[in-house]
């Protein structure tokens, strides 16, 4: 018998835990999973015990119940990310440091954001809205205070913040996640060297 739209969730709730946490933990799980395009609104509603009537009470379609993973695990990532950074202290080794974050932490928010942004960009685009689609953006608004930290300490000197910092996240993406012959962006040392060597006086110009 089909359950009706108005039908209580089939599970008991979880401490702590509304219906609308549960259905987003379910569509992250899902998203880990399947990805977009695969994840069905039946199988969200299933994993997180509810009916597709009560789901719909909380999110009117499939864009609206993903895009709301997806944000979650946006503001997941940058707060986890200022956290691995809070002890570091020179901006050659924060930028090691996430190259290594981004590199070692495959269950963590931002892999997973990575990875629907760049196997789906379009079905990640229309889930996530305008405020989250921008990969590279994103990054340059993350790195900006720690450039300007860095030019305060005198580690730096660059005209356009925003513009270096664009440039660093460029860097850093390519560093994680383009293959080369001559750097493994797993051998911390090597990478804070290559900084050092490259993207540090670039960071120097007048």
């Amino acid at each position: 018998m089909t359950a009706s739209p108005d039908a209580q969730p089939r599970t008991a709730h979880p401490p702590g835990k509304t219906v609308r946490d549960r259905l987003i933990d379910a569509a992250e799980l899902c998203l880990r999973e399947k990805g977009i395009r695969a994840t069905t609104v039946s199988e969200v509603a299933e994993a997180a015990g509810v009916s597709r009537g009560w789901l719909y009470r909380h999110f009117p379609d499939k864009a609206a119940l993903l895009g709301a993973a997806i944000v979650r695990l946006n503001d997941e990532f940058w707060g986890e990310s200022h956290a691995v950074l809070a002890g570091v202290e020179t901006l050659p080794e924060q930028i090691a440091a996430g190259v290594r974050h981004g590199r070692t932490a495959y269950d963590s928010p931002g892999a997973l954001l990575m990875k629907l942004r760049q196997e789906e960009p379009e079905e990640f685009a229309a889930c996530a809205g305008a405020g989250v689609q921008g990969l590279v953006p994103d990054l340059a608004a993350f790195w900006t205070p720690y450039l300007a930290a860095a030019q305060e300490r005198g580690e730096v000197q660059v005209a356009d913040l925003d513009e270096a910092a664009e440039w660093v996240a460029r860097s850093l993406l390519t560093i994680a996640t383009v293959p080369g012959n001559t750097l493994d962006p797993d051998d911390s040392a090597a990478v804070l060297g290559y900084l050092h060597r490259y993207v540090m006086p670039g960071l120097r110009q007048n």
